[in-house]
């Protein structure tokens, strides 16, 4: 295909995402205004094009929301679209009661009416905000936003950028291509895949920056079931954190990651470039790859001659990371399903259907033999407990597993706990991963695919801390 063809399919953008003002209560509180409604957003590369979205407060994707770690923010929340819908605040260890699952920690935010988040964020990171009701659909109208919480004690950076990486499916007249949402052949196989991607909501930007500055980019795969694939040319990033926890700063393997939907990445670029130079992040498909963002070296400028040399280590978060896996609550969980799949039979609203009324009900996922979400809990485990959850990926499709209200450390069969703390792993088809956890955190989780369609198609269930 032409480059214009490939723009249309795969083109990506960067763009600059302010944080908003906030309101300082008399109790200390930080009060950010949050809406959800109808709008438009310009983002295939014709200027003349507005693209019919949903959004919060009118931004696409929703604004910046940025608070200091300790601290509490209250989100007073209006619903002004036509569906019921709620919010999720992905990776962040709050209080049940506001995690956002409609029918489990509350009800869906109807039209018209409003609700009140309030939390206080005990880990400091990358986090990210997004509709919890029919998502399948509010997300691929645009429903997500970044949420971060900043260090006490933040490492020193010229420029903190976010990129928030998404892929749209839409038609030649520029539309949301509407009659692809809830699309069965989706939902059995890799989810819902977009023909445009976008970072920050625009198509190919350049961003300016300097010789010697050191940047920190937290990239965010906000896509309903796009798998990212991303790789940067001439800067070699260093990873300093993945999912918002911290890790030992490490040099990024052949300057290429992989993002599933739901994860993030915080890395540092120091440029080290000739003025007038510029590093590409690329998007790429196999063989075909292209330029999806550019940061563009100002042709004078010099900030430092050398690179910064100061500490770029993250303070630990105040994450449980004592596993006592020895007595551990261990637990099976066996993903089966979707097209190409084995599934004759799975549980549904507590009866056993065959294949035939599953499909009939658009229920073609299975978390062991039940699909959707059920009555009764995956397993129950006391607080402080550590948790051990074997899953086997029985299928042919990659699953982004995501766990709410904690972080896990994952290990292959066989092999040692990575170090890295993570809330969404991707399983590739016939992978076999334990997590780790310490179940601290007391309430109802969600345990889901975030490939959201093939949660939509049954992929979730829930674990209770008592």
């Amino acid at each position: 295909m032409n480059r214009r063809d490939f723009l249309y399919r795969t083109g990506a953008g960067l763009a600059w995402l302010t944080t908003p003002a906030f309101a300082m209560g008399a109790d200390h509180r930080m009060k950010y205004l949050l809406q959800a409604s109808e709008g438009f957003s310009n983002l295939i590369p014709d200027a003349d094009v507005q693209t019919a979205v949903w959004q919060y407060n009118r931004q696409t994707p929703g604004p910046v929301i940025r608070i200091k770690q300790g601290e509490t923010l209250q989100i007073p929340f209006s619903n002004n679209l036509a569906q019921p819908t709620s919010i999720h605040w992905h990776g962040l260890r709050i209080e049940n009661r506001m995690d956002g699952v409609p029918g489990m920690t509350q009800s869906v935010i109807e039209p018209g009416t409003e609700f009140l988040y309030e939390f206080t964020p005990p880990d400091a990171g990358t986090f990210w905000y997004h509709t919890h009701n029919r998502s399948w659909e509010q997300m691929a109208r645009g429903l997500h936003g970044v949420l971060i919480v900043d260090e006490k004690e933040p490492i020193v950076v010229d420029q903190d950028l976010v990129w928030v990486i998404d892929d749209w499916l839409i038609d030649r007249d520029g539309n949301i291509e509407e009659s692809s949402l809830g699309n069965l052949h989706d939902w059995a196989h890799g989810g819902r895949m977009g023909n445009l991607l976008t970072v920050n909501g625009k198509s190919q930007p350049e961003y300016p920056v300097f010789k010697g500055e050191r940047i920190r980019l937290r990239l965010i795969n906000v896509a309903n079931a796009r798998i990212m694939n991303l790789r940067f040319t001439n800067d070699r990033p260093q990873v300093i954190a993945i999912d918002g926890q911290p890790i030992n700063p490490m040099p990024l393997q052949n300057s290429a990651l992989t993002l599933a939907p739901g994860q993030r990445m915080d890395l540092i670029l120091d440029m080290s470039l000739n003025p007038g130079q510029r590093t590409n992040m690329e998007f790429y498909a196999g063989d075909e790859g292209m330029v999806a963002a550019s940061l563009v070296y100002d042709p004078q400028k010099v900030v430092r001659e050398e690179i910064l040399d100061s500490n770029i280590r993250l303070s630990e978060n105040p994450l449980s990371t004592e596993l006592n896996l020895e007595k551990a609550k261990q637990v099976d969980l066996s993903i089966e399903g979707g097209a190409m799949g084995r599934l004759r039979e799975a549980v549904f609203n507590g009866d056993k259907l065959p294949i035939r009324d599953l499909v009939k009900e658009k229920k073609i996922w299975a978390l062991n033999g039940i699909t959707g979400l059920p009555k009764e809990p995956l397993f129950s485990v006391n607080r402080g407990e550590t948790a051990v959850i074997k899953m086997d990926n029985k299928n042919s499709w990659p699953h982004a597993m995501h766990i709410h209200g904690h972080h896990f450390r994952n290990s292959e069969a066989g092999n040692e706990f990575d170090a890295a703390w993570r809330d969404t792993i991707l399983l590739n088809p016939g992978d076999q991963e334990r997590i780790a956890f310490v179940a601290d955190n007391p309430g109802k989780w969600l345990i889901h695919c975030h490939m959201i369609e093939h949660q939509a198609g049954g992929m979730v269930t829930w674990f209770e801390v008592v």
